[in-house]
């Protein structure tokens, strides 16, 4: 693509390729729930009973890339596909996320650990 694409273009393609297709039956949020996380287990089967990679090598490895990229891709249209069915808005869902994250973990106490926000 030579420009970037919004949420918004991207939430009308998936909603346009379910729609052609005639799946919407079949997209209840349950089942993408269970689609997100098939996928997710995908995602990590890339990394199993491998060593820990460099940033850079990780980057390198053409194979292992693409076959991230189609994994995380699959993750987001799935999870994109809920928002649709359910009519939340991901830009807005995001944004108070990342809101409600920075109340939890500030920066005083979380920057360099990894300590989850009740070990603060």
């Amino acid at each position: 693509m030579d420009k970037k694409t919004n949420i918004q273009e991207i939430k009308e393609k998936i909603k346009h390729f379910i729609g052609e297709r005639d799946w919407e039956q079949f997209h209840h949020p349950k089942e993408l729930a269970i689609s997100i996380s098939l996928e997710a287990a995908e995602l990590l089967e890339l990394f199993q009973w491998k060593e820990k990679q460099s940033l850079e090598d990780l980057r390198n490895d053409k194979k292992l890339m693409q076959k991230l990229k189609e994994e995380l891709a699959d993750i987001m249209i799935y999870a994109i596909d809920v928002a649709n069915y359910t009519g939340i808005d991901v830009s807005d869902a995001i944004i108070e996320k990342l809101k409600k994250n920075a109340e939890k973990y500030p920066i005083e106490k979380a920057k360099g650990s990894n300590k989850k926000y009740n070990e603060l």
